[in-house]
């Protein structure tokens, strides 16, 4: 397995492939876990060459503390991602390569995307994102790239980068990988206590109750249900809960026929700022 930190270099990679061969990428921060190796192992099943970056993006963080704790396992990366095949090449270059002049992130219309949930609690996240991912996809020009449903406000926003500015790349989103508790996988896990990270499955069983109630009582009923749930558990901070639709996301008032909710949540567990969500139709 190649491992490239520079724009220069890694064109050079790829244009040695030929147009002809298909190209995944695989967009991460590192710190690498099962549920990234997911991410791979499908991007690699479904092109003949790919591509996993590491880098984490200063510009999609609005607390500079989370920055500076955000884990950084480079080598244990490397191993992962020579587990899964020899046929990748890991781009992981340095921030001054990323953003040569100053660090700060493009400005995007997402038409409303971003201005809920995440959005309302992380200014320029979004902003940030959407920077590190049009740049990656500039750079690389895959066919496909694969992003996971965990983040799925974060996929839906990348769906419509995709789309106003028009780049011919299929974004694919692949299944949320959890613990076995149930808790949704994720790098931040790694910061939590071996006690707190075991009870931190109250998140994955209140969002799977809230679906059951989601189909037998008043929708709007469900979002105060789980306030209280976690009102009842001194352990954990509720920063949100909100049903939305899925295409828009935009926040449930009355629950439409034929149209499809999703469940998202954002709970501070010992200071970590954890996330998920689930279908509820």
């Amino acid at each position: 397995m190649q491992v490239i930190k520079t724009k220069t270099k890694l064109k050079e990679e790829l244009n040695k492939l030929g147009d002809q061969l298909s190209l995944g990428l695989v967009p991460t921060m590192g710190a690498l876990h099962d549920g990234h190796a997911s991410l791979i192992k499908k991007a690699v099943s479904e092109n003949e060459n790919v591509i996993v970056s590491i880098f984490v993006n200063p510009t999609q963080f609005n607390n500079q503390e989370d920055l500076d704790k955000y884990p950084k396992t480079i080598d244990n990366d490397i191993e992962l991602i020579s587990d899964i095949s020899d046929r990748i090449i890991l781009f992981t270059p340095e921030v001054s390569e990323i953003y040569p002049k100053t660090v700060t992130p493009k400005t995007y219309d997402f038409e409303g995307l971003d201005k809920v949930m995440e959005g309302e609690f992380r200014d320029d996240h979004f902003n940030g994102v959407g920077t590190i991912v049009e740049e990656l996809f500039k750079i690389v020009q895959p066919n496909k790239a694969y992003f996971g449903e965990k983040d799925f406000q974060q996929l839906r926003i990348i769906q419509k980068l995709t789309e106003i500015k028009d780049i011919p790349v299929e974004i694919i989103g692949c299944d949320i990988i959890r613990e076995e508790h149930g808790l949704a996988m994720s790098s931040r896990n790694e910061r939590l206590s071996t006690k707190m990270r075991q009870k931190a499955a109250f998140i994955y069983d209140t969002l799977k109750t809230a679906k059951i109630k989601f189909g037998m009582e008043n929708a709007l009923n469900v979002k105060d249900w789980v306030i209280d749930e976690f009102k009842n558990h001194d352990d954990f901070e509720l920063e949100y809960f909100d049903i939305t639709d899925v295409e828009t996301l935009t926040p449930m008032q009355n629950k439409i026929n034929n149209v499809k909710y999703r469940a998202f949540i954002a709970v501070y567990v010992e200071d970590v700022r954890l996330i998920d969500n689930i279908a509820l139709n």
